[in-house]
């Protein structure tokens, strides 16, 4: 490993140009820095989480191009160890350009996690790594990666659907997250035991595969009630609002701004001025056959403990307690009958139930259900 130093902020960005120009050289469409949480259990592999501070997608191509210059590592997909001899290098390549009191996020990450701490107990280690992504339509390859396709979510970077994560159960690894940080299943009650003995009480937050998303990211312009009603990988919009009880959970969200009181399940997306009512929920893609992707348009209104299976489009009302199914027989305004399949996407809708026959009918939506209080998703 040679070490680089320049004496001009050109020089440095000139060498930056000449390794991007080299035979071969590609950007990869995202990349980041960051630290993950090994366990020590069994052979030390199993990755529990991996935190990126300053995620890139499509940008910044200079610094990838000299990280992987530094570790000696190509531009293709994966994930590489970072010591602390290959951050200085880094830093000190880019010392002219990043001493201008400008925001530089990955050298203040580099800066970060160059001191990154070990922890007490020896329940788990944290290991510095550099995640390259070389195409997001491409399915993730390791754990890292997958946690960085999240962050890239998280941080809307790129829109759900706007990245692969196929075969990420299996990458991903059940998880003890706790108030100290996350813990490998298998061994938690030793740690639990031995880190009570010293009288440090542990609370567990939770045993899942997917984090909380404020434990990682804190989107600009949103309000989130209860921080763990938010997965990492959710998508929130500026102006969202998540209620108490609201849900939104990966690679699904909000344009912005939206009221959440219900459930946004996974793969679904919900327009800008939407109101998802107390207690609504929204079919996802994870059950049945997971390929149905539902969504809702800008500025409609799902009441109430109300549901759908099928998209709506824009200007669409859902009256509280209805739940309309892609087979829900639906009486048109002539008194013809389709299921609600038929109707999936179409804008300016109002569903409802005639309370005398039972019946669920689609009307023209003309009346305004009221909008959003701009006051209220002024999240500043």
């Amino acid at each position: 490993m040679s070490t680089r130093s320049f004496s001009t902020a050109d020089a440095a960005k000139a060498h930056l140009a000449e390794l991007q120009a080299a035979a071969g050289w590609r950007a990869p469409a995202a990349y980041g820095l960051g630290v993950a949480t090994m366990s020590n259990a069994g052979d030390g592999s199993k990755v529990l989480d991996t935190y990126f501070p300053a995620p890139n997608c499509g940008e910044n191509a200079g610094f990838i191009a000299l990280a992987l210059d530094v570790l000696g590592a190509d531009a293709g997909a994966g994930t590489h160890e970072v010591n602390g001899e290959a951050i200085d290098e880094i830093l000190g390549a880019l010392e002219p350009i990043i001493s201008d009191g400008g925001t530089h996020p990955n050298a203040d990450a580099a800066r970060t996690l160059r001191s990154v701490a070990q922890p007490a107990h020896a329940a788990v280690r944290k290991q510095v790594v550099l995640t390259v992504i070389e195409r997001l339509d491409a399915a993730p390859v390791d754990t890292h990666d997958v946690f960085l396709r999240l962050h890239l979510l998280s941080t809307c970077k790129v829109r759900p659907h706007g990245l692969s994560l196929e075969g990420q159960f299996g990458l991903l690894n059940n998880v003890v997250w706790t108030d100290r940080g996350p813990f490998d299943p298998d061994t938690f009650e030793a740690t639990r035991a031995r880190l009570r003995a010293a009288g440090e009480p542990v609370t567990v937050l939770g045993i899942d595969k997917f984090p909380n998303l404020v434990d990682y990211v804190v989107p600009a312009g949103v309000r989130i009630a209860h921080g763990a009603r938010v997965r990492l990988g959710a998508y929130l919009g500026e102006g969202t609002t998540v209620m108490h009880e609201g849900f939104v959970n990966f690679n699904a969200g909000t344009e912005g701004p939206a009221m959440v009181e219900g459930r946004i399940s996974a793969g679904v997306f919900v327009g800008a001025n939407t109101d998802i009512g107390g207690g609504a929920s929204i079919m996802g893609t994870l059950s049945g056959g997971g390929k149905e992707v539902v969504s809702i348009g800008s500025g409609s209104l799902l009441g109430a403990n109300a549901g759908i299976g099928i998209s709506l489009g824009d200007n669409c009302v859902v009256e509280a307690g209805l739940y309309v199914t892609a087979g829900t027989v639906v009486e048109l305004p002539d008194g013809s009958t389709v299921k609600a399949a038929a109707l999936s996407g179409r804008s300016d809708m109002l569903f409802r139930r005639d309370s005398r026959r039972g019946a669920v009918v689609m009307l023209p939506q003309t009346a305004e259900w009221g909008g959003l209080n701009t006051d209220l998703h002024s999240n500043a």
